[in-house]
């Protein structure tokens, strides 16, 4: 017996409606990531197969569809591995989805999940020094309103590794000063977590908090008129900052300075004082604690540290192993 033909734009509608607006509840950045993963994809079938994105049938987007229109995004349009295995995630989502709507396409659903992700090279993670971070906070002209704002929220940013989306969505009164200072904030997956202050970046906030807001502003950092700093509003001004740092620091000439890399110092600075990771993974807000591995990988002063502790080889002349045991020796000789 054959199978319909499942319409892929009813699907589509029902995945980013019911499954995830109302079921997932999943973030604003989540669907805009994956309603542009099928953007390309639709574009490309319309290309490949002359047929309208309406009018496309689960049957058109097949295991080997799937795979010509991930190689299309390296080749053609210069897409790198951490791009396309992006894309296939979302692919991937909307699959596992459809499995349950149309059961009769189970096997062709199959060979889709199976297209497997592409193994690529992890960059080591870059961070910050101590002295690296105070010539950036010594930058910002605190005799200004923008300095004032400026030197407050690249503190708090060095200070607790937050995200800059959530950097950006802080409002006053996530703020929470007095005994247990700490800032709350909605991270990935909407999960909600409290990240303490240290003294110095409680008493600077605490500061900034008695500047009269910007046409009754709401956000913790706003811009002049008010609103909400942006997202290349925040890099184009630690850039600004980290220009001017340079002549006290030379060694920023050579790094690359972001928002992120602002986290991840933040992150290297708990591991020097000897924090564990899994407790560095709660505070940064990770979902793995093996994103947090990380940083073990990049510290080469921990690395130092672990050798050590290594007993040094004995002198004299190296001996050739000889196993012991009969099947050892079978295996040896193999």
């Amino acid at each position: 017996m054959m199978k319909p033909s499942s319409n892929v734009a009813t699907l589509i509608e029902r995945y980013f409606t019911k499954r995830l607006m109302r079921q997932r509840n999943v973030s604003a950045n989540t669907i805009a990531s994956y309603r542009d993963t099928f953007r390309l994809l639709f574009a490309f079938a319309q290309g490949q197969l002359r047929k309208p994105p309406s009018a496309l049938a689960l049957d058109d987007l097949d295991a080997p569809f799937i795979g010509v229109f991930l190689e299309n995004l390296e080749t053609k349009r210069g897409a790198g591995a951490r791009t396309r295995n992006l894309r296939l995630t979302a692919i991937r989502s909307f699959f596992r989805f459809v499995s349950f709507e149309e059961p009769a396409y189970s096997a062709h659903i199959q060979r889709v999940l199976a297209i497997p992700s592409k193994r690529h090279d992890k960059r080591q993670v870059h961070f910050l020094t101590r002295p690296e971070i105070e010539a950036i906070l010594a930058a910002p002209d605190r005799t200004t309103w923008l300095g004032r704002r400026d030197y407050t929220l690249l503190l708090l940013a060095a200070q607790t590794g937050l995200r800059l989306s959530e950097l950006i969505s802080l409002d006053r009164d996530a703020v929470h000063l007095g005994h247990g200072a700490h800032v709350q904030c909605v991270g990935k997956g909407r999960k909600e977590r409290c990240t303490p202050l240290a003294t110095h970046a409680r008493v600077a906030i605490q500061a900034w908090l008695k500047e009269p807001a910007r046409r009754g502003a709401m956000a913790l950092f706003p811009n002049m008129h008010g609103g909400r700093l942006s997202a290349d509003s925040i890099q184009s001004l630690l850039a600004k900052h980290v220009r001017v740092a340079v002549d006290g620091c030379p060694s920023l000439t050579s790094k690359r300075v972001s928002p992120h890399v602002l986290r991840h110092s933040a992150a290297m600075e708990l591991l020097q004082a000897g924090v564990d990771s899994s407790v560095i993974a709660l505070r940064l807000g990770h979902e793995s604690i093996e994103t947090t591995q990380t940083y073990l990988h990049a510290h080469l002063a921990l690395k130092e540290v672990a050798l050590a502790k290594l007993k040094p080889y004995q002198r004299g002349k190296p001996t050739r192993f000889r196993p012991n045991d009969r099947l050892l020796a079978f295996l040896d000789a193999l």
